[in-house]
């Protein structure tokens, strides 16, 4: 590893100001001379005691403890060690660094994985922005679409880097090749598809997307992390997801789509008091708004809106403003992400139309402008009086039944408030809107509190633990008592089937994580992986735990299937659902969804099989 020289550290320290580095992750505000405040990144907050100190260089978190200087941030944020953070801050702020005689620079070994693959995602944007400027058929093909089809300016696909994928091309991976990036980078970057065991090769490389109109997605520093691919008509008939409108890319070890929300590193900066987040469903709307001077809207990443997401919103500004599609799909997702939103502390309102009848933001705003927004401004609903109007749209036909059954379920969101003051604001709004008496209100939140709380029971031991936590148990109880399963599961078990709501499916994905991308030097080490209190309890209780001897190939296989039919199932009875009552006149549609079905079940007859050599 290269030794960075320490008057090279010095001058890095003196020359990047670490409000300028703070201020990409933490939205920060004056609190005095050379000093600001913001919300800790370090761990949940609502009122501001992360402070920094500009003029002396260094970090202090009053609430959790977290302190120190400007590459300790880095290091604690970005997930790098020390040399690696000293390095992305000088490549950020274009400081030379010099390195001590003998030990050379940092060579292509010495990056890291997530390095890596910042460096490929940086190279593929590059890459697909040439193709959309370049003077071919293709080149014009792309430039009308973005013009005449989406009706979107060529500054703005300058601004946002908007690119293609051509048809047939193996330039990106010549480029990678060259350049000699890793095999893991390669093939971890979400950019090809490749076989295992292969030589990565030219003709190994097979591109992901091909013949689609490419958007950079973002993190909330601002650096390229996955892209959207929209279909073409140049899509080719034999891209394994022709059929599909939109492509992102796959998770990779710097793209998790439930943490991140498009366009936050732009929108972010422009959000103020009585300039809310604009929260739209997809990427085109947020573009669609920022085109027309709506600089605050953001967009989930391909899924509904999570817990994550609002909590990285929280830290930047507490106001948003929800603008779904008008029809019943982005009603049913408004009301998903109402209580979501208040018990993460989020001041909403709901942007309304009067007599819109399914109209989505990209073609309002197309037609109307930013003064389409002034309107909506102006008819929008609080967060109760958006759930009135959706759970009793006609109040005054209503029976008793239905105006009982609109009380609890607005009381159930209102409960999920983060705060006590908050939930007695909504709960009297409730209660005003409705009619209802404040003693019916009080009598609702007990019977849904009885609900909640569980019955009193018997203190679990470990076998009881594991068995409250499911299959995710079993399985990070086999990888910490026996290595070789470990090792199995990393290579086999997909990210997308655990559950990581509970401690064992957390702990169990960064156990896995970590043999995946960083290599397993023990069990020792296990220490450096557990972040709470709860996690160590956990392990310690199936650590204490006798390990069966059963047989491990048998256990293992078994809670992998598991894992497996508990993540497809649902999604086939979906897609059988859909088969049964859609009742669709398109048929591709039914084509699509036949094609998913088939490949679920194919899924389910061939699950991935471990092979210990035990």
């Amino acid at each position: 590893m290269p030794v960075i020289k320490a008057n090279s550290l010095r001058d890095l320290k003196n020359r990047v100001n670490i409000h300028d580095v703070v201020v990409r992750v933490v939205a920060l505000k004056k609190a005095g001379s050379g000093r600001f405040k913001g919300l800790c990144p370090f761990h949940s907050e609502k009122t501001p005691s992360f402070n920094v100190s500009a003029d002396k260089g260094f970090y202090k978190c009053f609430g959790c403890g977290k302190a120190g200087d400007v590459i300790n941030f880095v290091m604690a944020t970005e997930g790098l060690q020390f040399t690696e953070a000293v390095e992305a801050i000088a490549q950020r702020f274009a400081v030379t660094l010099e390195y001590e005689e003998g030990s050379g620079g940092p060579s292509k070994e010495s990056r890291s994985l997530r390095q890596e693959i910042f460096e490929i995602h940086d190279l593929a944007a590059e890459h697909y922005r040439q193709a959309f400027l370049a003077a071919t058929p293709h080149g014009e093909f792309i430039r009308d679409y973005w013009v005449n089809n989406r009706k979107f300016t060529p500054e703005l696909a300058d601004e946002f880097k908007i690119g293609f994928a051509p048809p047939e091309d193996t330039g990106l991976a010549a480029v990678l090749l060259k350049r000699k990036f890793s095999e893991d980078a390669l093939r971890q970057c979400g950019l090809f598809f490749t076989r295992d065991g292969a030589v990565l090769t030219l003709g190994a490389l097979r591109p992901r997307f091909r013949g689609r109109l490419m958007i950079p997605i973002r993190d909330h520093q601002g650096r390229v992390v996955a892209f959207t691919a929209r279909q073409l008509e140049l899509t080719p008939a034999d891209d394994p997801a022709r059929e599909a409108k939109y492509v992102n890319s796959p998770e990779t070890p710097i793209f998790t789509k439930s943490n991140l929300l498009f366009n936050l590193d732009r929108a972010r900066s422009h959000a103020s008091e009585g300039h809310p987040f604009v929260l739209v469903e997809g990427q085109l709307d947020a573009l669609r708004c920022w085109s027309v001077g709506l600089k605050t809207a953001i967009a989930p990443q391909g899924t509904s809106i999570t817990e994550g997401q609002l909590a990285l919103l929280r830290r930047y500004h507490p106001q948003v403003e929800c603008f779904f599609d008008s029809d019943s799909a982005g009603q049913k997702a408004a009301l998903r992400f109402l209580p979501m939103a208040l018990k993460a502390g989020l001041e909403v309102r709901f942007l309304m139309l009067a007599g819109t009848e399914k109209l989505d933001p990209d073609l309002l705003f197309l037609e109307k402008g930013l003064g389409a927004y002034d309107d909506m401004k102006r008819g929008s609903l609080s967060a109760m009086q958006f759930a009135k109007q959706a759970y009793l749209p006609a109040p005054d036909k209503a029976s008793f039944n239905e105006r009982m059954n609109a009380v609890r379920s607005l009381v159930e969101i209102a409960l999920n408030a983060e705060t006590q003051v908050a939930r007695d604001h909504y709960l009297r709004e409730i209660s005003l809107s409705l009619g209802i008496k404040p003693e019916a209100i009080r009598d609702e939140i007990a019977i849904l509190q009885r609900r909640r709380t569980p019955a009193p029971a018997a203190q679990p031991g470990p076998a009881a633990e594991t068995q409250r936590q499911g299959t995710e148990a079993h399985l990070l109880f086999l990888c910490l008592h026996h290595e070789p399963v470990l090792r199995a599961l990393a290579g086999h078990l997909q990210h997308q089937w655990i559950d990581v709501s509970h401690t064992a499916g957390r702990l169990l994905d960064r156990l896995l994580a970590e043999v995946a991308h960083n290599g397993w030097t023990g069990r020792d080490n296990l220490d450096q992986l557990l972040e709470t209190e709860e996690e160590k309890a956990l392990v310690a209780s199936l650590l204490f735990e006798a390990a069966a001897d059963d047989d491990l190939t048998k256990l293992a296989n078994e809670g992998l299937r598991s894992l497996q039919r508990r993540f497809l199932e649902p999604r086939l009875r979906q897609i059988e659902l859909e088969i049964a009552s859609k009742g669709t006149d398109v048929e591709s549609d039914l084509l699509s969804l036949l094609k998913q079905r088939a490949e679920i079940h194919r899924q389910l007859q061939n699950t991935p099989k471990l092979s210990l050599g035990l």
